[in-house]
């Protein structure tokens, strides 16, 4: 499916955030791994975490699914995986690394796979340190990456991990360990990716019963003693997807406001609001909702996004209509992501017409007639909603493979087509 974008001026409108991606698999694993019938209120069911949820099913979890609720009937900590079990979690980064340390709680050897570009994701790290955990991680193609099959036990204790690459890797250990035959004492040698979500982590594990004693983002020690209890638990709406919006009202003027956001959230995607504020959008905070509005001309900035990884590239799109140049830091680990964003997002501009630079850590934008074109997200929802947003700005943008945005906002393009009328 191709979808072509018109240019669109002065906006207007309010739309609901879809639930967060990163807290619904995250409380789909804790209800798994809970004692009793877990209820996840608002899910997000999209691509990625539908294949966290079969692949818990596929671990002896059973789950109920309506549209506003799934029902998880939790293990104890105890999975029922059948003898040659392989969960195969296609391009779902989060699904492959969250679900690798709990797949050490199986009493049977779980294969993990995915497609192409998922067997270009390294995984390493987490593997490394698994080993020093009582894991045994057998890789069955290329060496640190997938596919690969996990064996042995969660036996805890202390253990270092280098969070360079991504902070799931972390975050993969640290929910799972509640259920480790000792406490895990998790120390971060190197400084964690997109620590933000940490936060997230650490929040749903609690809200599940876990205890937990941190030092920052470099320290965390996880009783084994204090394991996750039933509960029923609400998703909040998600700041990355919400960004697509606020960057419209950036890049065609006019107001948006989103409802269903938690102004106080962790989530480090808000991050993304402050830079626009820099540019010279006006953002205004709510209980439940975030407006953010343009009326004069925006400004490029220098703005470091190592917390909110997943808005990178739609305040590029923001960068790409500002009258002066901007330079984004922090985003080296954007290239292990579904595709490599770095190089993904400074090719596509520059067939928009864009001037843009790069380097392992960075990337400057600078003013540059831009004009309509043909976008390739390559698979990559993000690459393909924010080159959208950007096509509202100059116009005649085609994205092909436009079904891609399934992985994480399904109802994308019936929202937009309602914003263009």
């Amino acid at each position: 499916m191709n979808y072509i974008v018109p240019c669109t001026r002065d906006l207007d409108f309010s739309v609901a955030a879809p639930p967060s991606k990163s807290y619904t698999h995250r409380a789909f694993i804790a209800g798994a791994l809970a004692s009793g019938d877990s209820v996840i209120l608002h899910p997000l069911l999209a691509d990625d975490t539908m294949l966290t949820l079969q692949a818990l099913t596929r671990l002896g979890v059973p789950v109920t699914q309506s549209p506003d609720r799934v029902t998880i009937n939790g293990c104890d900590g105890q999975l029922n995986a059948g003898k040659g079990t392989i969960l195969d979690v296609g391009n779902s980064g989060t699904s492959l690394r969250l679900l690798t340390t709990l797949a050490l709680l199986s009493r049977e050897p779980v294969t993990l796979t995915g497609n192409a570009r998922m067997q270009k994701r390294p995984i390493g790290h987490l593997a490394d340190t698994l080993r020093t955990l009582g894991g045994e991680i057998t890789f069955l193609q290329d060496d640190g990456y997938p596919p690969f099959t996990v064996s042995g036990n969660f036996a805890g204790g202390t253990a270092t991990i280098d969070g360079s690459v991504s902070s799931q890797f972390i975050s993969s250990i640290l929910i799972a360990a509640p259920y480790a035959a000792r406490e895990v004492d998790l120390v971060v040698s190197t400084p964690a990716a997109s620590r933000s979500y940490l936060d997230i982590t650490v929040g749903v594990m609690q809200a599940f019963g876990a205890q937990i004693k941190r030092q920052d983002y470099v320290q965390f020690q996880v009783s084994n003693t204090h394991r996750y209890q039933s509960r029923t638990y609400a998703i909040e709406g998600d700041y990355s997807s919400a960004s697509y919006f606020f960057a419209m009202a950036a890049i065609c003027g006019g107001r948006v406001t989103v409802t269903m956001l938690n102004p106080e959230s962790v989530q480090g995607d808000r991050a993304f609001l402050e830079a626009l504020s820099h540019m010279g959008c006006s953002v205004r905070y709510e209980k439940n909702s975030v407006s953010v509005e343009r009326t004069t001309p925006l400004s490029g900035i220098t703005v470091d996004m190592s917390a909110a990884p997943d808005t990178v590239q739609t305040l590029c799109m923001v960068a790409a209509m500002a009258d002066t140049p901007t330079t984004i830091t922090g985003i080296s680990h954007l290239k292990y992501k579904e595709s490599d964003r770095i190089t993904s997002t400074a090719e596509n501009l520059r067939r928009l017409g864009g001037d843009v630079t790069t380097g392992s850590d960075w990337i400057t934008i600078r003013p540059s007639p831009l004009h309509g074109g043909t976008i390739d997200p390559l698979d990559d929802h993000r690459t393909a909603m924010s080159f959208a947003v950007l096509g509202l700005g100059i116009g005649g943008v085609t994205i092909t493979d436009a079904e891609c945005v399934t992985k994480s906002f399904p109802g994308f393009w019936e929202i937009l087509t309602g914003v263009i009328g």
